[in-house]
């Protein structure tokens, strides 16, 4: 299930799934240690003697955020109860404090009782071994804690702090399903203690005048002892919940506004989007600089594993897109992380945890032959670096780039020159970017070229110029023996893979990959190169699904969560990335604002398969739109803050070239 609405602030982050249920808590890191476990914390509504779930089919719900903000609004309506709800959440941008504020209306025009249940489902450290839940009578609270984590349940109304009713117990043991169950007759056992696989709830009962309404409050305090979240607590009862409310709304809408924008002629969606997209993005970065690729637990049911890892590539491109919007303070953490995680003989692994840690792999240190094989993706070594050089060219930030210099860019280009296959001089063997196949591989080249140009022009600005002259001689060979080697003349496209036989001879993999278009978004090959024109209008001839969803596919045959085996109608799902790449091309090769309209098109395309709140997943269903795998996915929104970049760029360029009197453009 999507999370439709995330929200964070870089030590607290929580998800809502598309039913409204808090998901994931993810604390003290974005992305590591979900202490929920992806399991749903409902939250409850008692009136008249009847009660509902709020995920339950009766509700009516509305998705989605305060503009230009991380704070949600969700609107729900109950016609059984005669109740509407409207919602706002956040994390406050400061402190790890959630806040659920609603607004409760009565629609039956009687005055009556109304009770509200905030659910917690503990699986402190990820897991629901040992866990304690109590019910603090001095502070009025339920505090659920295991070894350094806290965490404190408590609610306001009508001026009182703390629970009107609370109960705590068992879940998972001797089939019991969970308190929650508790609350479903309005009443809850004032059980005060419970020990081992335990959740826990807090009822808050009001009364709603006629047509009325009243403002309610819950809350969740995180910290790594009991005088952390007990200090938080007493914080709230001190400045007021209103208080956190408003200076969270006010800190996102600077945010995302600071930096003024010339929106040219993309229609206002098209622009929300990319507000959403930045907010989105910074949602899913911890505040130790791990940029994670996604926070969706329900991918665990697919592998048994999450995408809440840092790969370098996507931080590295996530980088790209904070970059060009201006937010390069949030990246020099992402770099830093990776000076600490790269590996002693230059090159990064395949993913890391958020706290640095190395994360799970299944790419093997030994190969076919029994011999030692570097298990990486060259590319996300290189595309760091190309990254960097981008940070240093845009804010020249020289004493941030000094203690980088050495341990990071000239540890990273010795191992990419050294790093190459005999015969051809292209890169070595390397797991490709889709983590499936190993070779010499045509994405990965066109990074490496990046990465070792980039590195060049740092050598040079260091006065290392012989260093300079060496990495720049191999990035100029390896870009010659690209198009000798890589790309397939009888079929007039770059080959996705090759690898070398034991007899020298070249074994091709001319299978159509989204992913060529690396070797032009990465500066190799210019999009006009005429071996280019003629891979990407391959990719857009075979890869482009033949539905009513339409949108590019990764490549042909894609069996990662595949809907159909009809490759010539639907190539695979769907991927946002691999849209925006063919958009990318389009704005690059528009040479009039007519032929500006096809990129428009595209990222209108991604602007209306986007979920109601903003977010973007990874994939969408070839027939019916909907959400695949992980949501959101940060590198779909990066990407799409990217091709923004692009089409915009695109825009001016040929605005100057039009007489003054047809010029126009507005401004936010």
């Amino acid at each position: 299930m999507p999370r439709d609405l995330p929200i964070s602030n870089g030590n607290l982050h929580i998800n809502f799934d598309q039913r409204y249920s808090l998901r994931d808590l993810y604390f003290p890191h974005v992305g590591m240690e979900n202490q929920t476990a992806g399991h749903p914390c409902r939250f409850g509504v008692w009136a008249d003697g009847a009660f509902s779930w709020l995920g339950d089919p009766e509700w009516s719900l509305e998705l989605g955020y305060e503009e230009d903000t991380l704070v949600t609004l969700v609107k729900c309506e109950n016609l059984r109860l005669g109740l509407r709800l409207v919602c706002r959440d956040l994390v406050d941008f400061d402190r790890s404090l959630y806040i659920k504020r609603i607004e409760l209306t009565d629609l039956r025009g009687i005055e009556r009782e109304v009770r509200l249940f905030q659910h917690f489902d503990a699986y402190l450290y990820g897991i629901n071994i040992g866990d304690t839940a109590y019910y603090e009578p001095a502070n009025d609270g339920l505090i659920f804690y295991k070894g350094r984590r806290y965490l404190w349940l408590s609610c306001f109304a009508d001026g009182v702090y703390g629970p009107s009713s609370y109960a705590t117990g068992d879940k998972e043991k001797n089939a019991a399903e969970g308190t929650w169950r508790d609350a479903e007759d309005g009443k809850l056992s004032g059980n005060p203690i419970a020990q081992g696989s335990v959740d826990g709830v807090a009822g808050m009962h009001v009364y709603l005048p006629a047509w009325g309404e009243k403002t309610v409050y819950f809350w969740i305090a995180a910290g790594k002892d009991y005088w952390e979240v007990r200090d938080l607590n007493k914080l709230v009862r001190e400045r007021g919940l209103e208080s956190f409310v408003t200076r969270t709304h006010n800190y996102w809408h600077l945010w995302v506004n600071k930096e003024p924008m010339v929106w040219g002629n993309l229609p206002q969606p098209i622009v929300d989007l990319y507000k959403r997209s930045l907010l989105t993005m910074r949602s899913q970065i911890d505040n130790q600089g791990a940029i994670l690729a996604a926070n969706d637990a329900d991918i665990l049911r697919f592998g048994r594993d999450t995408y809440s890892y840092v790969w370098p590539r996507d931080g590295a491109l996530v980088s790209l897109a904070l970059m060009e919007a201006g937010y390069g303070e949030l990246t020099r953490r992402f770099f830093e992380f990776c000076a600490q995680v790269l590996h002693r003989d230059g090159y990064l692994l395949h993913k890391f945890n958020p706290d640095g840690s190395l994360g799970s792999s299944w790419h093997p240190w030994v190969g076919s032959d029994g011999e030692l094989q570097i298990p990486i993706q060259e590319d996300q070594t290189a595309l760091v670096i190309m990254s960097l050089w981008h940070h240093f060219d845009r804010f020249r930030d020289v004493e941030f780039i000094r203690p980088l210099y050495r341990r990071l860019v000239k540890a990273a280009a010795d191992f990419l020159t050294s790093y190459r296959d005999p015969t051809t001089r292209l890169p070595g063997l390397s797991h490709d970017l889709w983590e499936e196949r190993r070779g010499i591989l045509s994405y990965t080249t066109a990074a490496v070229w990046a990465g070792l140009t980039a590195a060049s022009r740092f050598t040079e600005c260091f006065g290392e110029h012989a260093l300079s002259a060496s990495y720049r001689r191999a990035a100029e060979e390896i870009r010659e023996n690209a198009l000798r080697y890589l790309f397939d003349y009888e079929r007039d496209h770059f080959s996705r893979m090759i690898n070398v036989a034991a007899d020298g001879s070249l074994v091709r993999d001319n299978t159509l990959d989204a992913s060529l278009c690396g070797l032009f978004q990465f500066g190799m090959l210019e999009p006009s190169h005429p071996a280019v024109v003629s891979t990407v209008r391959a990719i857009e001839r075979r890869l482009w699904c033949k539905t009513e969803v339409g949108g590019v596919a990764r490549y042909e045959d894609d069996h990662y969560q595949q809907v159909s085996t009809d490759v010539e109608k639907v190539p695979g799902n769907p991927w946002f990335i691999c849209t925006l790449w063919l958009a990318d091309w389009y704005a690059h090769q528009a040479r009039s604002m007519a032929e500006l309209q096809l990129p428009l098109e595209l990222l209108e395309w991604v602007r209306s398969r986007a979920l109601p709140s903003g977010i973007l997943a990874e994939q969408v269903h070839p027939f019916t739109g909907e959400p695949l795998s992980v949501s959101p996915l940060t590198w779909s929104h990066a990407t799409f803050v990217l091709s923004v970049q692009n089409y915009l760029r695109k825009y001016r360029e040929l605005l100057t070239q039009r007489p003054r009197r047809q010029r126009g453009a507005r401004s936010s």
